[in-house]
């Protein structure tokens, strides 16, 4: 890899590790931050739609980014990639850390996600070019027990902190540990990238910034704007044209900033709408469990983090075993079993009460991480197996692309759901509060019966809306009994060029 990246003779075990470390602490930091929500909603008195778009914003930025990485890959070496994604990341700590108001915050997590963007596709290349098929599920299931040691121990580490100290400490936390893998990278790294002629068409970036862009904006502002605002439909009529637009324009260049011809490939098409499906659904329990957990049930940070603990170690440490039963195996099998577990899992997180006990919800959450350990990896692998290898650098920047897009789109769909019924059932609860009240209730009992209300209809929008998410997930169970195991595939554009040419000289 010291010419390129595109042609390794051997695992670049060096370039790997610095990779690994960089996009660990950028997953760190978002792990530490779901726990951190709701004390930033009591903190900057701001409400769960508008909380939530430090999730999506960061998504947001990441959907936007992304297609350029494939672009980046080709043009730029490792080196310059990383220690670029690394100086924005830090950057954004920085601004996150020592923001006071709401809108310095959500600029802050926006640079980190700048940075984020370019460090997974990056990653996920070298990952990709490095090993041959037969042995790329091993290497994956390693790469994936390191990445999820973070969500094992960011929920428990920010709940102590937060338990201690302002949420503010969790960037500051962040921060030096960030400087120090930039500073590794930019002394470790050395590889260099031969000048390619390859140029970014201005064009295709300002419709993919405002195809994603304005589907994300208006499902994520659906939740406090409602859907018949003008701003929220208008911007995702917007955004689909212009998605259409960028889609048919990548279709005409000779060099496409994001190669859609990818989609020619059964497996990763397939792979690609199960991913879609299922990261919808995931993101429903990243998000209401902590709502629900400190907000409802006044459980503390810290041991909120310990609840979800368990969930994580197991899918941590079941990665590798994941990865070596896909080489045997295949990804049918794991990713059947695996959203068979998920899908019942989240059915029954919508069955969630006022006294539902810890240790229920710490074995449930346990069980449904064991059945995701099963299916992202396997499905995400099997698909880009099938891809020449000239198109890897696309396949992981679409991949990462769809990840983040439906990422944020389910969740700023599963928390407008969750609002919105929300409301309802208050409403209702209101009514018939009213009705049954005989006099007039003291300011005491009045308020004690809004505050019953209130938690009483935000359990019922949670629940709702995780019984949606186990739609989805069912929805994906269903396109994973099509999945069969990938082979590399010849590349259909070459073969078709090479055909033509036999052809014209007969």
């Amino acid at each position: 890899m010291e010419d390129s990246i595109n042609k390794p003779d051997r695992p670049k075990y060096g370039i790997l590790a610095v990779l690994m470390i960089g996009a660990f602490i950028a997953f760190l930091n978002n792990t530490l931050l779901n726990i951190a929500l709701p004390s930033i909603m009591i903190d900057l008195d701001i409400d769960t739609a508008t909380v939530q778009w430090l999730t999506t914003g960061f998504m947001l930025v990441n959907g936007i980014m992304i297609p350029t990485t494939a672009y980046l890959i080709q043009k730029y070496s490792v080196r310059h990639l990383f220690i670029t994604a690394m100086g924005l990341f830090t950057i954004g700590t920085l601004i996150a850390g020592i923001a006071e108001i709401f809108p310095l915050l959500l600029a802050g997590r926006m640079l980190q996600a700048s940075g984020s963007a370019i460090m997974m596709p990056l990653l996920m290349n070298v990952m990709l070019v490095s090993f041959p098929v037969e042995k790329r599920g091993a290497a994956m299931g390693v790469f994936g027990l390191i990445l999820m040691a973070a969500p094992a121990i960011g929920p428990t580490l920010s709940g102590w902190i937060i338990e201690h100290y302002d949420w503010r400490m969790l960037f500051h936390f962040v921060t030096p540990i960030a400087i120090i893998v930039l500073l590794i990278g930019f002394f470790l790294l050395k590889d260099k990238k031969e000048k390619v002629d390859i140029r970014l068409d201005i064009f295709s970036l300002l419709l993919s910034s405002i195809g994603f862009g304005g589907i994300l904006y208006g499902f994520s502002s659906a939740g406090s704007k409602g859907w018949d605002s003008p701003q929220v439909y208008l911007t995702i009529i917007v955004g689909i044209i212009s998605l259409i637009s960028f889609i048919v324009r990548q279709t005409k260049l000779e060099r496409p900033m994001l190669n859609f011809s990818i989609f020619k490939y059964p497996m990763f098409a397939l792979s690609s709408s199960i991913t879609i499906v299922l990261n919808m659904a995931l993101f429903s329990g990243m998000l209401l469990l902590p709502i629900y957990v400190q907000t409802i049930r006044g459980i503390s940070p810290v041991d909120a983090g310990l609840m979800m603990l368990p969930g994580a170690l197991v899918m941590a440490l079941m990665s590798p075993i994941t990865g070596r039963l896909f080489d045997k195996f295949g990804g049918r099998i794991l990713s059947i079993t695996g959203l068979t577990i998920t899908t019942v899992t989240t059915y029954l997180f919508s069955t969630l009460s006022l006294d539902t006990t810890y240790t229920y919800l710490m074995i449930l959450h346990a069980v449904r991480m064991f059945g995701m350990s099963m299916v992202m990896m396997p499905v995400s692998t099997n698909g880009l197996n099938q891809l020449p290898a000239r198109f890897y650098p696309h396949g992981t920047a679409m991949n990462n692309t769809l990840n983040q897009v439906s990422g944020a789109i389910g969740t700023a769909l599963l928390v407008t759901i969750m609002s919105n019924r929300t409301e309802s059932t208050a409403t209702d609860l209101a009514a018939e509060a009213a009705k049954n009240t005989v006099g007039e209730p003291t300011k005491a009992a009045l308020a004690d019966i809004q505050q019953q209300i209130a938690i009483q209809a935000m359990l019922e929008g949670i629940n709702f809306a995780f019984f949606i998410a186990a739609f989805i997930a069912a929805l994906a169970l269903i396109l994973s009994f099509f999945i069969k195991r990938a082979k590399q595939a010849e590349d259909l554009d070459e073969k078709k060029s090479s055909y033509e040419k036999v052809s014209s000289a007969v």
